[in-house]
């Protein structure tokens, strides 16, 4: 019987396969789900216990005490906020898929990172969205030392792993994946099936070479990457780069990672020498005002391993429909609503006639709890038009029973606070430092309901 591939068709929705294309999925009765992929039949099996051409398959086991636990090797890419992002650097084998916007700076941190690498590994750069003048004229406006950077225009995933058999790269780079294609299908470069099925041989290669892959993703208007969702079950590292293209401020945040914490987040300036790391990015989220103004608190976040002080926003006007807006900019929108309810419960204070509008300065995004502190308080100053103390920093978690709760780390962002300038915080009174470990430079007001929180705005 022949081994040679032949296309079929699965639904994304059952994983039904049909040998046709049609508008409806015959099992699940999905529209538009099917997508061309490739099938591959059974090799002839001589036995019953699973050999296939007239060898026995056999797993090993092993017992976990006897597993080999080598440390990772990991080489550094010369750009701190990258290795903090990566856990530490890149690891030889892994594979690294970096999605974001057009123009947000993907090429050009891949080109500086490959640059740097190129001074002590064999590199080669991919590309198959731009020429090589176009490639080689960035490099030289950026600075960077062409005389090792190796680069190959090819977007045939054949071509471009026998390309990579011979030259054997300890680093690659693929701009981008969306551009890449295999001659086994028929579809057009970037629909799923070429992605999919590009990005596996790419894996393959790289899991079997030990070489370390960067892959550039574009992204879709909801923001995650195009392409089927296996992608990045595929890779051992997702990177997201975002920020607004008029902005000079990157933030790149790791939602995946095999070799180092997720949430690490990584701060870039682009400038006209390509991109610099920024090693104060409290800084960057800081504007201190010449004088206090109401609806402006200060909290301290933590992204993954990095404390940051994020200046929260509040604006609170009188609504003039029947329905008052709740609108949010790097936070939760459910969640304002929630603490504005929290507010009228146990707090005494309605803004059911009010518009809320609620802004993280900056551009960044705050998942955790610890802000529902800041916001409440922000919320409350505008409200009242009183401005906090401009040395004043909250955080803290806000319960449905008006209760406020302790968050992870609470020494360390006080630490944080007390670096920056900060005399005075008001925290929960778990994250109070006790006796034995007292911060120095910062008065902290402990407390453990909403309604001590009242008397400070």
């Amino acid at each position: 019987m022949s081994g040679k591939l032949k296309t079929v068709y699965a639904c994304t929705e059952c994983g039904a396969q049909f040998p046709k294309w049609s508008g409806q999925c015959g099992d699940c009765g999905a529209w538009n789900s099917l997508q061309e992929s490739l099938a591959a039949p059974p090799a002839p099996r001589n036995d019953r216990f699973g050999g296939y051409a007239g060898v026995a398959v056999e797993a090993a086991v092993h017992r976990l005490d006897q597993i080999n636990l080598s440390e990772e090797v990991r080489l550094a890419t010369g750009i701190g906020e990258l290795d903090r992002v990566l856990g530490g650097g890149l690891v030889i084998g892994s594979v690294v898929l970096i999605g974001g916007d057009p123009g947000i700076g993907k090429s050009t941190i891949l080109l500086q990172t490959l640059a740097h690498l190129a001074e002590q590994y064999r590199t080669l750069y991919v590309t198959g969205e731009e020429s090589p003048q176009q490639v080689s004229l960035r490099a030289r406006r950026l600075g960077l030392s062409r005389e090792r950077l190796r680069l190959l225009p090819e977007t045939c995933i054949e071509h471009i792993l026998a390309s990579a058999e011979r030259e054997r790269p300890q680093v690659m780079v693929i701009d981008s994946v969306q551009a890449i294609f295999t001659e086994r299908l028929q579809s057009a470069p970037g629909a799923v099936a070429q992605v999919r099925e590009s990005s596996a041989q790419l894996v393959r290669f790289a899991k079997r070479s030990g070489t370390a892959l960067f892959l550039v993703g574009h992204v879709t208007k909801e923001g995650t990457i195009a392409g089927p969702r296996v992608l990045e079950h595929m890779v051992d590292t997702v990177l997201y780069f975002e920020g607004d293209s008029g902005n000079r401020y990157r933030v790149m945040r790791a939602v995946k990672n095999r070799f180092g914490p997720v949430n690490e987040l990584g701060v870039f300036a682009m400038t006209e020498y390509g991109l610099k790391e920024v090693s104060n990015p409290s800084a960057i989220f800081l504007s201190r005002h010449e004088e206090p103004v109401a609806g402006s608190v200060i909290m301290v976040t933590r992204e993954g391993t990095r404390p940051l002080l994020v200046e929260v926003q509040a604006l609170v006007d009188d609504c003039h429909s029947g329905y008052p807006r709740r609108v949010t900019v790097g936070l939760e929108q459910n969640r304002l609503a929630m603490l504005l309810a929290v507010l009228h419960r146990h707090g005494g204070v309605a803004m059911y006639d009010q518009d809320v509008y609620v802004n993280a300065v900056g551009g960044v995004r705050i998942a955790e709890t610890a802000a529902d502190l800041a916001v409440i308080m922000a919320a409350l100053s505008s409200f009242r038009d009183r401005p906090l103390a401009s040395d004043l920093i909250v955080f803290g978690e806000v319960g449905l029973a008006g209760e406020v709760r302790p968050v992870p780390n609470g020494e360390e962002r006080l630490r944080e606070a007390v670096k920056h300038g900060f005399k005075r915080a008001i925290v929960p009174r778990a994250n109070a430092p006790r006796r034995g470990s007292r911060v120095e430079g910062i008065e902290v007001t402990g407390v453990t309901r909403l309604a001590e929180v009242m008397g400070n705005v």
